[in-house]
């Protein structure tokens, strides 16, 4: 029996575009996976660059079925209340910020899945330049657009650029902007999650986020960090999430972040 209780922070529905999985069989699956907190983070990417992706879900459909399903299963497991938002410039930020404030949300996940006015897993975003060169626009526009937005808690998937490059570039000149980004997060209040999906998108050794920047963010003082899997149906709920409690100990990270009403709570390792 593993000892820390365990949560999975980073999950998809039906509700999302690329969702597989009701919520009751989402929340279902990790109650039988023997998960005591389950967070339903669904996609709300307004202006996402691609046809047929972005649009916007009914919110009142979903908040009302985030109700229904967390007292349904309240006996058996934890349901978080939660969304993850598409962060990008422009009145893109005033439509999170509407979203995150019309219900009484537990977790604002904010993710980049788009940047500079393209998407981000087709591969466009690295034309007409190096992957050293886009990978430094990408960490300098999420530096940007996290100046001006902070309603969030945690930052998602915060290498997610790596996934979609021909190559993972060296960071060695990189990781001067990543610290600026980490910076302005721990200065906000706000976490990073180790992202479990890395493996399943055959990143092998480089995961999400990578060693470095996980130790840069530990050195940094960087202490609200949660786990999530990732998943878009129940085969894969709960994926990894002892290996990374695991990888957070060996850091030095003591606790894993949950969060309640969006204030973040710690849970021993």
């Amino acid at each position: 029996m593993y000892l820390t209780p365990l949560v999975d922070y980073h999950t998809h529905t039906t509700f999302s575009t690329d969702g597989s999985s009701t919520m009751r069989e989402m929340v279902s699956a990790a109650a039988d996976a023997g998960i005591s907190e389950i967070a339903i983070t669904d996609h709300y990417d307004p202006d996402y660059r691609l046809d047929g992706w972005g649009e916007e879900f009914s919110q009142v459909e979903y908040q009302n079925e985030l109700i229904l399903v967390r007292e349904e299963f309240k006996d058996r497991v934890t349901l978080v209340k939660g969304l993850e938002i598409g962060i990008q410039h422009g009145d893109t930020l005033n439509k999170c910020r509407q979203a995150v404030r019309s219900f009484n949300y537990d977790f604002i996940l904010g993710s980049f899945h788009c940047a500079e006015e393209f998407e981000l897993s087709n591969g466009s975003f690295f034309e007409n330049r190096s992957v050293e060169a886009a990978t430094l626009a990408f960490y300098k526009y999420v530096y940007d657009c996290l100046y001006d937005y902070k309603d969030y808690d945690v930052l998602g998937h915060i290498n997610v650029i790596d996934r979609y490059g021909p190559y993972v570039p060296s960071y060695h000149d990189l990781m001067d902007v990543v610290s600026e980004v980490l910076k302005l997060i721990i200065r906000d209040g706000k976490g990073i999650e180790i992202n479990t999906s890395s493996f399943r998108y055959g990143m092998g050794d480089h995961t999400t986020p990578s060693q470095d920047i996980l130790l840069l963010y530990h050195e940094l003082g960087g202490e609200i960090i949660t786990v999530g899997s990732d998943a878009h149906s129940v085969c894969d709920v709960g994926y990894g999430i002892k290996w990374a409690y695991e990888k957070m100990k060996s850091v030095g990270f003591r606790y894993v972040t949950t969060f309640n009403q969006r204030k973040p709570e710690f849970i021993k390792l």
